[in-house]
């Protein structure tokens, strides 16, 4: 075991001195070291040290702290604190770069990104090699490489003539010139003395390579101001025709500093505007009303199946299309209303021969439900998902078009981002809307953009952007404000309260800055998730409106509902008449299709005065109840039936006015006798061809007799909604990792305990290998003496492991002992024991 006093010599050794909060702290931070469970703190820091690991670690950083991890990559290895602090905060110092650095040393240390004391910090050797400067990869930081590194392949007589004309004396070999050259590069008056005496074309030179790129090119014979440079190393060649400024004369022309503006503390998220909390609640209400509305509208436009399912799966074009037009929005915002439904469980594929869309049986319960139980379902299948609507309509990497409802729209950082951008407006007091960018800024600031690849695509921006839309088409938000239903969603505590001001109700108030930092809202767990949802709905409930149970008929064949109907009288009312405008009040309006509609579907006349006279507020208008008794009047006079088709009426008149009709001639009809007419066309065509010659034709049975035509609602098989795509393993809980901890640290007790040798000699990290004879014997002396043994132990799958264990008693082929890495008592069979070793008694 390692000396507490002693400084830590490697990764292992400076995990193994962690207690376990800080172990703790580590694996919730990088949750993948733990997946699967490493079997003791060697295998955890090789686990931490690994390419793919170290790079998520750093994409989780935020700037400042990726800032200091990039200037220990351009320091010594091992750097002393104040050689960071140099890098960090200049010559000259930095008040609240100074104050911060700890901070953000503290985080790289807690992510096992950094270990060593604070003389001997040390990057580890994985981000070292992301981070430190190479011709293929750049720092971030604009530094080239060191003197050393750009004098490695030059010869030595070249570099005694550049000693010589920086001013050094001659060196009797190259490692003592390069040594000497670079104290003189990292001396600040000694570099001043030289850089003045420097022409100034030279120096204008040194000036655009200062921030970086540090490479140039220069012609096989440089000019005079590019040869003063190149003679006393101010410049180094690297290839023909390529030279490159060192790190140490960049820093002093920096003045000491690794990056040109040091971002110590976040960017504050700037308000716009700031609205009555009741406004914005109220705002937010009667669009969480609309988003239920559209996705019914959406689902009862496909209740009879919908579009076909692409054979590479999703939405075609073509029907998004219609789809948008539908429920009369951009294409865009109903790939959202789509995908929302689909995330919600409410929307999916029949999985028929002919493949359709078509609501799920989940979507009848979620109807039956009350609206406000209904929003709070739709909002936290949005908060959750990682299906991105925003991406439909793009390209894969494989530049294939992106669809709705098609594969390619997971994106794992999606439930994050929305999460954050929701916490950060929780953060602001009650009623306030930030503006957009400063939202940008500040996720930028937590989560970097690291490398050019990054930083075109931005997705986390558009995520975040794509947020702001969709919160507010929900009613999460209301004029850009989080509503106190949208924070409940989150789980977060009540907001600070904005200060009064006169005013009237919708008065915007005058916009005041906060500059307390944003408090972090961790994500709930899912039970956490449920009550907070439930919570939610709670609230958002008194702020719905009732339905209603009349509307307003007019003159002029329209009928106006105030507000939400209920559903009977919706869905009655959806039959008679086509929505003509929608809003606050929707407006029906009456045709001779739409009440012919009714009547195909089984009503009579006599039905719909009824439902008229019940259902409105004011007197029956004349011109409707001419409308309803016209077409009533007509309807059924013609019989349409399967010859394939025909048609028969008992005037025969009314035929032959058909059959005189040149419209018809498309129907290729021919008089079979005087009542009834006959075409090849199948029955439904011919009925919209009648309908379409201004008749009221009625669909009859083989029996003679009219039939009804109700809408068939289709429904898919019972179907789970889509589950979100993980980004990485899933945080620890609290359970997993004290279990975790404790099988690391006993598994690190069995690998580095010192032993008695005893058998065979065993190398490290092999299992003890003992004859059945010498194990008995050494468990029942342990048993007799109290003594703790090392064994190696295969299960029934074949998997080898060392363990600690005191053996208790030892009867019958088997030996009961505590087991110190499980820290329980345990049974094992003794014929499945390798090995044991006493351990050393210190």
């Amino acid at each position: 075991m390692s000396n507490p006093a002693t400084p830590p010599r490697s990764l292992a050794e400076a995990l193994r001195a962690r207690d376990d909060a800080s172990l703790a702290v580590l694996l919730r931070a990088r949750p993948d070291l733990i997946t699967p469970v490493p079997t003791d703190l060697t295998q955890l820091a090789t686990r931490a040290g690994t390419r793919a690991s170290v790079l998520r670690a750093l994409e989780r950083l935020d700037r400042f702290a990726l800032q200091a991890a990039e200037a220990l990559a351009v320091a010594g290895d091992p750097a002393p604190y104040r050689e960071l602090l140099g890098l960090m905060a200049g010559d000259a110092g930095d008040q609240v770069v100074a104050a911060a650095l700890p901070r953000a040393l503290g985080a790289l240390r807690d992510q096992a990104l950094v270990w060593g004391d604070d003389d001997r910090l040390r990057l580890v050797r994985t981000a070292r090699e992301v981070l430190a400067p190479s011709p293929q990869y750049p720092s971030p930081t604009g530094l080239g490489p060191t003197v050393r590194e750009a004098t490695s392949g030059m010869s030595p007589g070249r570099i005694q003539e550049i000693v010589a004309a920086a001013g050094l004396p001659s060196t009797h070999d190259s490692v003592s010139a390069v040594d000497a050259l670079g104290k003189l590069f990292g001396h600040r008056k000694k570099m001043a003395k030289l850089l003045a005496a420097a022409p100034a074309e030279s120096r204008e030179v040194l000036g655009r390579l200062v921030w970086g790129p540090p490479y140039g090119q220069v012609t096989p014979e440089p000019a005079a101001h590019l040869r003063w440079l190149l003679d006393r190393g101010l410049l180094l060649p690297t290839a023909p025709g390529t030279v490159v400024l060192p790190r140490e004369v960049a820093l002093h022309l920096r003045e000491g500093r690794a990056h040109r503006e040091p971002e110590p503390a976040p960017p504050a998220v700037e308000p716009t505007a700031t609205h009555r909390p009741q406004v914005v609640d109220a705002t937010a209400a009667g669009q969480a009303y609309t988003a239920l509305a559209t996705v019914e509208e959406l689902l009862k436009d496909w209740d009879e199946g919908g579009p076909a399912v692409l054979r590479a799966g999703g939405l075609s074009v073509r029907d998004l299309k219609r789809t948008a037009v539908a429920l009369d929005v951009p294409e865009p915002i109903a790939a959202f209303w789509v995908e929302l439904a689909y995330a919600a469980g409410l929307l999916a594929s029949d999985g028929e021969a002919d493949e359709r869309y078509a609501a799920t049986p989940a979507y009848d319960e979620w109807l039956d439900r009350p609206p406000a139980e209904r929003w709070a379902l739709l909002a936290e299948a949005w908060l959750t998902a990682t299906r991105t609507s925003g991406l439909v309509g793009g390209r894969d990497a494989k530049d294939r078009a992106l669809s709705a409802l098609g594969p390619g729209l997971d994106r794992s950082a999606a439930p994050e981002v929305r999460h954050r951008v929701l916490t950060l407006l929780a953060a602001l007091p009650e009623g306030t809307a930030p503006a957009a960018e400063s939202v940008l800024a500040r996720l930028r600031w937590e989560r970097p953009l690291r490398g050019p690849q990054q930083r075109d695509d931005d997705l986390r921006g558009r995520l975040a952007r794509w947020t702001l839309t969709e919160a507010e088409l929900l009613g999460v938000t209301g004029r850009g404000a989080l509503s106190a239903h949208g924070r409940a969603l989150l789980g977060a505590p009540a907001a600070e309260k904005a200060p009064a001001q006169p005013g009237g109700p919708g008065d915007k108030l005058p916009v005041h800055h906060h500059p307390h930092p944003v408090p972090v809202l961790e994500p709930l767990s899912p039970p956490e998730q449920a009550t907070a949802t439930a919570n939610a709905g709670r609230l958002l409930a008194p702020l719905l409106p009732e339905p209603l149970d009349h509307v307003l008929l007019q003159a002029d064949l329209t009928a106006v509902a105030p507000g939400p109907l209920r559903r009977p009288l919706a869905d009655a009312l959806g039959v008679l008449a086509d929505v003509e405008s929608k809003g606050g009040a929707t407006v029906y309006r009456f045709t001779p299709a739409s009440v012919r509609r009714a009547l195909d579907a089984g009503r009579t006349a006599a039905d719909l005065h009824a439902f008229l006279t019940t259902h409105s507020r004011t007197p029956v208008p004349q011109p409707l109840a001419y409308l309803v008794d016209d077409v009533a009047r007509k309807h059924g006079h013609l019989r349409v039936g399967a010859a394939s088709a025909y048609v028969r009426c008992d005037d025969d008149t009314v035929l032959g006015e058909i059959m005189a009709d040149k419209r018809a001639a498309a129907l290729r009809l021919r008089r079979l006798a005087p009542t009834v007419l006959a075409t090849q066309a199948d029955p439904g065509t011919l009925l919209e061809g009648l309908r379409a010659m201004g008749y009221a034709p009625a669909a009859e049975s083989a029996e003679g007799d009219v039939l009804i035509t109700r809408a068939h609602a289709h429904r898919t098989p019972p179907r789970t909604a889509p589950e979100p795509v993980p980004d990485g393993p899933p945080a620890p809980d609290s359970t997993l990792l004290s279990a975790a901890i404790r099988a690391i640290r006993a598994g690190d007790l069995a690998a580095t305990a010192p032993r008695k040798p005893a058998g065979a000699p065993v190398s490290g990290g092999e299992l003890p290998r003992t004859t059945p004879a010498e194990t008995l014997a050494t468990m029942q002396a342990a048993v007799l003496t109290g003594d703790t043994l090392w064994i190696g132990y295969v299960n029934a799958e074949g998997t080898a492991s060392q363990r600690v264990i005191a053996p208790i008693r030892v009867e019958g082929g088997f030996v009961t002992a505590y087991d110190h890495t499980a820290d329980e008592v345990r049974t094992y069979p003794l014929h499945r024991v390798t090995g044991v070793a006493e351990l050393a008694e210190e």
